[in-house]
Order: structure tokens, then C-alpha cells, then sequence
């Protein structure tokens, strides 16, 4: 079994809090890799390691800087295949789901590539009698990112490369699911030209997340993730004084009009919907067909595509619609989720134990969907 490590000052690292998370392979089940659970003298060993990395990269011109940016690009262009197959191996999604991850991480690297440009300051002549005003970009510091499993190579790149080209040194704490893609990113990003300490990897759980919202060298922290920690660390966060910018539980409604284009309609539901096993924030958790005959037409389409669908792992080929959820953990709640939709439409007259509990007619739900795909 693969023992994965920490990846600070520019090398692995192994852990030292004598913790572990178990990293799954979701098609399979099995445990295929450790990770370690930073304690907080390990997470603050490497805000300390990239303190004292920043100044030297901040004061390294922005040209320089967007030099990196370039030869990153390049060598994330050169392991493509590579680092989808990690990713989907840990994360289950399908091969070119993984490399439209990457890929769109990848395009705010190529962003980053302006930042000469973008980091300009401005300057005003005679804004008022003897006045002179001028603005000036400066690095924070060292500041943090906290990123979940959907998204292993997207969220981290959003949020480490516009940070590094502006001068910072980043702390990334990524999702101790599929953390093997981060630790790769980081040793590509050394391999371009990035200075040992300007990108650490800690991985852990509450305790290096509680360690980052506490440490008074981080100036400003990132997450994405769900609802409720989004509000915990923004109120944990800001109490410190620092910069605090939380993505929380995004969720899509469709609302579909009796004059849409049904075709189109259920092609746009099938691929938000069952997409990366519905595991992102893109997903649709409502669709609202306005009136019965809309309900009607769009199940109509709807169904014989849903029965189409190619489940698979990523192993299967690419054309597997999507592959296995992350975890048996993450199975049993959405399973959870969808009986408890069934039970929400189920007419009070009919109970567990029915003679037709089970296999429900037509009208015993609406919309009749939910008789077939349930």
C-alpha cells in the first residue's frame, strides 16, 4: 500500500502526528494509499517554512514570476494522461472528466500568465490642488487555500496560481480523499522553476484546517466546499482578522417552459444531473417543468436517455458516461437521498409492506419519471 506524505520546502515529507485517512479506490472499494493527518505543529512548521520563502519571491519581478506560470503550463500539457489517471483513480470520475479537470485549472494558470499586466498599479496627476495619487499591488504574504475531493486538480490550481503570481507563498490544505493530484501539482510547479517553500501541500482534516484559521502568518484563506463549513471557517477566519472568501454548497435549479426545446432540455438535465456522478456543484438539484404537459413531454425524452447511461470504472474506456461516487459512505447518502424523494411522493395510502410497494403505477407519482428511473 502506497503511503503518501506532505509536500513542504519543496520535498515529500512524512508525516509525524501518527495519523492516517484512508485512500480509497472507488470502483473497487479497496484502500489503495495512506495519508497523513497534519497535527497543528506540523501545519505551522510549514507556514513558518513558507514565511520565510515569500519575501524573496515577492521581490522577484512579476515577469519572472509569469515565466513559471509558462513553463507549468507546459509541463501540465506533458503530463496530461498522467495526472487524469491519478485522478481518477482516486476520485472515480472518467478519464476525460479528469482531463476537463485539469484543463480547467489549467486555463486560470493561463490567466496567470498576465500577471506583469494585471498588476499594475495607477497614478493620478493632480487629483486635487497639490494632491497626487497613486496605488501600488502588493503581495499579502502567505495565505491558504482549503479544497474539496470533487475537484482535486481544478479548485487548488484556482486558487495557488493567482496567489504565487502575485508574489504570495501558499499553503495548500486539499481534500485527504484523492490527495495524490495536489502533491503532483506541487512537484510540477518545483520542476517549472518555483521556489522551494512558495507552494506547500499539508494534508489532514478539521485539525490542520482549525490550525490555518489560527495561525497568525496566514493572511487570507480560500475554501470551497459545503454550506456549513463555509460558515464556520469565514467566522473562524475573519475572528483572526484575515481575508476570508468561502464558495458554500452551490446547488442549480432548472426550470424548463412549455416552449423549450425538449431535446435539448434532457440533454442539459442528463449531463447536470449524472456528470461526474452528480459530485459537483454544476449538478442539477431541481428541474421544474412548468405545467403537466411540459412534465410529461420532458419525461418523455428524459427517460430513455437516463437508461442509456454507461456506468463504469474509468478503466472501462471513454465511453462511460460516469463512473463510481467517491466513497461507500458517499453511495449510502445519496441512496438516502432518493428513497427519501420516493417516501416525499408516495400517496399516504400506500406503505412499505404494500402489495404494490415497490413497483408504483402510473399516477401513483408525479411526475411519472420518478416510475421509471426510481
Amino acid at each position: 500500500m502506497q503511503e503518501l506524505t506532505h509536500f513542504i520546502g519543496g520535498k515529500h515529507v512524512k508525516g509525524t502526528s501518527g495519523r492516517f485517512a484512508d485512500v480509497f479506490n472507488p470502483a473497487t472499494g479497496e484502500v489503495q494509499a495512506r495519508v497523513p493527518l497534519a497535527s497543528r505543529a506540523e501545519l505551522d512548521a510549514a507556514v513558518a517554512n513558507a514565511a520565510a520563502a515569500q519575501p524573496g519571491w515577492a521581490a522577484t519581478n512579476p515577469q519572472r514570476r509569469a515565466r513559471v506560470m509558462m513553463e507549468f503550463v507546459r509541463l501540465l500539457n506533458r503530463d496530461m494522461d498522467k495526472l487524469a489517471e491519478a485522478l481518477s483513480r482516486e476520485h472515480g470520475k472518467t478519464f476525460p472528466d479528469a482531463k476537463g479537470d485539469i484543463q480547467r485549472g489549467l486555463e486560470v494558470v493561463e490567466f496567470c500568465i498576465g500577471a506583469p499586466h494585471l498588476l499594475k498599479g495607477e497614478y493620478t496627476d493632480g487629483a486635487g490642488p497639490g494632491i497626487d495619487i497613486y496605488s501600488m499591488r502588493q503581495a499579502l504574504g502567505v495565505v491558504a487555500g482549503i479544497t474539496p475531493f470533487n475537484f482535486p486538480a481544478m479548485i487548488p490550481m484556482w486558487k495557488f496560481a493567482p496567489a504565487i503570481a502575485c508574489g504570495n507563498a501558499f499553503i495548500l490544505k486539499p481534500s485527504e480523499r484523492d490527495p495524490s493530484v495536489p502533491l503532483m501539482l506541487a512537484e510540477l510547479m518545483i520542476e517549472a522553476g518555483l521556489p522551494a517553500g512558495i507552494l506547500n501541500v499539508v494534508n489532514g482534516d478539521k485539525e490542520a484546517v482549525d490550525a490555518i484559521l489560527d495561525n497568525e502568518t496566514v493572511q487570507a484563506v480560500g475554501f470551497v466546499g459545503s454550506t456549513p463549513i463555509a460558515q464556520y471557517i469565514y467566522a473562524r477566519g475573519c475572528a483572526n482578522g484575515k481575508r476570508v472568501q468561502c464558495f458554500g454548497g452551490a446547488k442549480n435549479h432548472m426550470i424548463v417552459m412549455p416552449d423549450a426545446d425538449m431535446d435539448q432540455a434532457a440533454d442539459a438535465l442528463v449531463g447536470a444531473g449524472y456528470g461526474a456522478a452528480g459530485e459537483r456543484c454544476m449538478a442539477i438539484s431541481v428541474a421544474l417543468p412548468v405545467g403537466e404537459k411540459t412534465a410529461d413531454a420532458l419525461i418523455e425524452k428524459l427517460v430513455p436517455r437516463i437508461e442509456k447511461l454507461k456506468i463504469a470504472p474509468y478503466t472501462a474506456g471513454n465511453d462511460v458516461d460516469y463512473g463510481p461516487l467517491v466513497t461507500a459512505e458517499a453511495k449510502k447518502r445519496v441512496l438516502g437521498l432518493v428513497e427519501s424523494g420516493i417516501l416525499l411522493r408516495r400517496p399516504a395510502s400506500l406503505r412499505p409492506g404494500d402489495a404494490r410497494d415497490g413497483h408504483l403505477q402510473t399516477g401513483d407519482l408525479r411526475p411519472r419519471a420518478l416510475d421509471r428511473a426510481g
